[in-house]
């Protein structure tokens, strides 16, 4: 026969843990039972957390071509959990895990067409050689691309407080080039 303790809390000895149950038990919360955490919560409930969605404010008009170049991806749609830093345009792991990233990115030359573009996801501020989301390209002596937007996802294992960004490169033919602020997003969740 089940027995209940009433009880408004439950501290364990000073230096220790609190520990509920031994291995092989079963943990049964009832259905209409809140769970409220205001520590941190680790080893569980994990898959699907951490999901945002940031945009850019306006358009990068001075992008320098065949240069690899951070977009300024400076406004959140939403992130509830605060792991997107929209001062630095970086995502930041709050925990080790697995992280899916996609994201977007429109480029257009302002002054003469290109032939390659390319967007890829850096860690730590290093490129990650394998992200090379999208890679766009012509013969050598051709440069009539005018406008492009690449998409690109990946998942990647990171630890705590790892960062990641979201680059272009284009090579127009002279001058400078526009990453788009139309349609370009950095997104993201942990899976694991």
């Amino acid at each position: 026969m089940a027995s209940t303790i009433l009880v408004d809390k439950i501290d364990p000895q000073s230096g220790t843990a609190l520990e509920i149950g031994t291995s092989g038990d079963t943990i049964t919360i009832p259905s209409g039972v809140t769970i409220t955490n205001s520590g941190t919560a680790t080893g569980f409930g994990t898959a699907g957390t951490n999901l945002f969605k940031a945009t850019m404010s306006s358009s990068q008009t001075s992008v320098s071509g065949g240069t690899w170049t951070k977009a300024t991806f400076n406004t959140d749609v939403f992130d509830a959990d605060s792991v997107f830093d929209t001062s630095n345009n970086r995502f930041i792991a709050p925990a080790a895990g697995k992280y899916f990233f996609t994201a977007k990115l429109g480029i257009f030359p302002n002054t003469a067409n290109g032939n390659k573009g390319q967007t890829r996801y850096y860690k730590n501020g290093s490129s990650i050689t394998n992200t090379v989301g999208a890679n766009i390209g012509l013969a050598g002596s051709e440069t009539i691309i005018g406008e492009m937007y690449l998409t690109s996802s990946v998942i990647l294992d990171l630890s705590q407080n790892d960062y990641i960004e979201y680059f272009g490169w284009f090579n127009p033919a002279s001058g400078v080039v526009t990453f788009d602020s139309g349609g370009s997003f950095f997104s993201g969740y942990r899976i694991a």
